[in-house]
């Protein structure tokens, strides 16, 4: 095993040195990491905002059943779901229905009143009331000081109707003051979805099918697959308990099965869809907000997601999107990315499922593909 990854970072070594060398094929330089039982199999794609440059797959959807892994897979993208929450939001922004620095209470009534923790042990907890009630910006950026999630949301994230959940986040005290500290929350994006349905009288998943999901073809992104789509899921991995290999494991957060019709949506995390069809949303943003000739969002709602709305010495975070000098995107969970790079006009969707690396080499595998996709516009 360890001949064939020295041969993958061998591969990496020699694109970093010749940058003009195209590799054949991009999985070649991802066969190394399935051949030493780092993933099970991945489809990743490369575009700029007018075509698609590459997708390739590689592996297994399913190693038991020998099932290779095919470019319309489906994989569940977790919190990818947060920067396309996100965008539906800003329609809303845009259309003047809703403002960033309005107060979430405003739209529900169920926050008024939200205390922040002062002091907490095992004998008393102190609140008082914040500096401000939270906003809208502060749910969208993680910095309102509302928890990951409700205890209620047990044993998984998906059994909880989105108004009962929200309703759940507002009875918490704050962990900390609005705007000073950056905790990752899936409360904060649930709240912003439900404030969608507030505002909008439509449910929030059928609001997002609507405005984004079939309006830019992006036919296998959904909540609920079908028996037909759930044929399609790449199976989800972690390591062993010798971490010597991976094997096949259930997503924890989820409820199976996966049709069941009791499953609710998760703004935070909840989505499934296939690599094209993420290509097809990074392209509209990477467009300015408009594709095929229909605009979704404008270009100054995309400014003001994708810049750093987090203060420094926090984590750099936009709105809904995490943010760097290179560019903006969003993980998953499952170790799913999508990445914009503005200035290269450069897109990349990485669409694995994996609970967490075996090893530490697993933590290559992204920076390698990216570094090999970055050669295609060359």
């Amino acid at each position: 095993m360890r001949t064939v990854f020295t041969a993958a970072m061998l591969f990496v070594f020699a694109t970093n040195q010749a940058l003009s060398q195209v590799p054949q094929r991009i999985s070649d330089v991802l066969q190394p990491f399935v051949d030493d039982h780092l993933i099970a199999g991945a489809v990743v794609l490369t575009a700029t905002k007018d075509q698609v440059l590459d997708v390739s797959t590689v592996g297994f959807a399913d190693i038991a059943a020998k099932k290779s892994m095919s470019p319309d897979a489906l994989f569940w993208i977790a919190s990818m779901s947060k920067p396309i929450t996100a965008t539906a939001f800003m329609m809303l922004v845009d259309e003047g229905k809703v403002s960033l620095d309005d107060p979430v209470e405003k739209y529900l009534p169920e926050f008024i009143g939200q205390m922040v923790t002062v002091e907490k042990d095992d004998d008393h907890v102190l609140l008082k009331k914040p500096a401000h009630p939270i906003t809208i910006r502060n749910i969208l950026s993680h910095t309102s000081g509302l928890p990951f999630k409700s205890a209620i949301e047990e044993p998984t994230l998906d059994m909880i109707p989105l108004a009962t959940a929200v309703k759940s986040h507002a009875m918490q005290p704050l962990l900390f003051e609005p705007d000073t500290k950056y905790q990752y929350a899936n409360a904060g994006i649930n709240t912003a979805a439900r404030i969608m349905e507030v505002v909008t009288g439509q449910e929030y998943a059928a609001f997002m099918k609507a405005r984004l999901f079939d309006p830019l073809a992006m036919l296998d992104t959904t909540f609920y697959p079908t028996e037909d789509q759930v044929k399609r899921i790449a199976l989800s991995y972690k390591a062993t308990a010798d971490k010597s290999n991976i094997e096949a494991t259930p997503v924890t957060q989820l409820q199976y099965p996966l049709t069941d019709p009791a499953r609710q949506p998760m703004p935070a995390g909840g989505l499934f869809s296939t690599a094209t069809d993420i290509a097809r949303f990074c392209q509209m943003i990477l467009n300015g907000g408009t594709m095929d000739g229909r605009r979704y969002i404008t270009e100054k709602s995309i400014r003001e997601m994708t810049r750093r709305q987090t203060a420094e010495g926090l984590a750099s975070y936009g709105l809904g999107w995490a943010v760097s000098p290179s560019g903006f995107g969003h993980g998953g969970a499952y170790s799913t990315d999508m990445f914009i790079d503005p200035s290269a006009g450069l897109i990349t969707i990485f669409m694995v499922q994996n609970a967490g690396w075996r090893d530490p080499k697993g933590k290559e595998i992204l920076p390698t593909f990216k570094k090999a996709a970055a050669l295609l516009q060359r």
